[in-house]
């Protein structure tokens, strides 16, 4: 009996697909190398170089150089040209030149970092925004100098070396965000902060950098992603002062409230602490307006209740009275019983004023 065929797995016909395609690449390989040494030798064939040439390819035995000579010559060629393609590559990664940049595109580091901080937000910002007090908790950082109120000065230490840049704040929102903009001439990092709040005890803060190193330690240390890092840990300082110091001396930190935009000041400090006092008392008053409603429309509701009990006991004695005088309005003569009523109780007035007068 003929035995059928098994199915291959998936792995048969991968090792198959894989083989075939090698098979392919060395069966093209091989042709083009004998199309060459073909060329070669018709050129030997038509009285150009010699024999040894055309087999080897080594162009150097065609000018009448010692096979020796020439194999090396070749080698050290390649050698040559591969060892300068490597130089040119850490040339670019130092320097941040490219192809097509013409060497002066620089190559800038993008940091994006966050932490999340167990403080109100407003205490939170207030922190960040007292700029010179960052030297007192950072590592790196020596000096801040508050400029103007859109203008820093910045002196930090690479390596055993020290940097100076400047940074010009383009947006501020209090208690949202703060977006500014550098220049130095060793490097200078752009970026934005942002402020979020988690819980009214929680806040995150969002960093994100563009640091475009310009000297030889910052291209150094940028290819080992130095300045991630650095950002990192100094955040993480921040994190450390605001819980265990700031928090403790909250009403001895006054932050900066005013508004920038367009790299203006829009807003300063005073004025904006003048208009959220403003926005506070506004509150408070409307507030206990709301407040004085309520206990008005309580007291309003307690009125009513005594007015509608005293409703229902009337209409609980009319109903009294109406059951008690049906057989009296069957009598022929009602009027003179409704006369005799009225004088009992035009009788009945002395009693009580009698009563009252003792």
């Amino acid at each position: 009996m003929a035995k059928t065929a098994q199915p291959t797995s998936p792995l048969q016909q991968s090792v198959q697909n894989l083989a075939g395609t090698l098979a392919e690449r060395a069966v093209e390989g091989l042709s083009n190398r004998v199309s060459k040494t073909a060329g070669r030798l018709n050129d030997y064939a038509g009285g150009e170089g010699n024999l040894l040439a055309a087999v080897t390819g080594v162009d150097k035995l065609a000018g009448g150089a010692s096979p020796l000579h020439a194999v090396m010559s070749g080698g050290m060629s390649k050698l040559k040209h591969s060892a300068g393609e490597t130089f040119q590559s850490i040339k670019n990664s130092l320097t941040g030149g490219g192809k097509g940049g013409g060497g002066k595109k620089l190559k800038l580091t993008n940091i994006v970092e966050e932490i999340d901080v167990g403080v109100p937000i407003d205490l939170a910002y207030d922190q960040w925004t007292q700029f010179a007090d960052f030297p007192k908790f950072t590592k790196k950082l020596e000096q801040v100098e508050q400029v103007s109120d859109e203008k820093l000065s910045w002196t930090g230490k690479v390596f055993w070396s020290r940097r100076t840049w400047e940074s010009t704040i383009i947006e501020q929102i209090p208690f949202e965000r703060i977006i500014w903009r550098s220049k130095g001439a060793k490097g200078y990092i752009d970026g934005a902060v942002g402020f979020y709040e988690l819980t009214p005890n929680l806040t995150r803060i969002l960093v994100v950098l563009e640091y475009h190193p310009q000297g030889v330690f910052e291209k150094t240390a940028n290819m080992w992603r130095a300045a991630g890092r650095r950002c990192r840990l100094e955040l993480k300082h921040f994190q450390r002062h605001v819980m265990t110091d700031a928090v403790l001396h909250s009403d001895d930190i006054v932050g900066w409230h005013g508004e920038i935009r367009d790299g203006k000041v829009v807003e300063d400090d005073e004025t904006a602490r003048q208009r959220e006092e403003e926005e506070e008392a506004a509150e408070e008053d409307h507030e206990e307006d709301n407040t004085d409603e309520d206990n008005a429309g309580e007291e309003a509701f307690d009125d009513e209740e005594p007015d509608e009990a005293e409703e229902e006991e009337d209409e609980e004695d009319e109903q009294d009275r109406d059951r008690s005088e049906p057989d009296e309005e069957e009598e022929p003569e009602p009027p003179r019983r409704r006369t005799a009523a009225r004088k009992s109780s035009v009788t009945r007035r002395p009693r009580v004023s009698g009563g009252a007068r003792r």
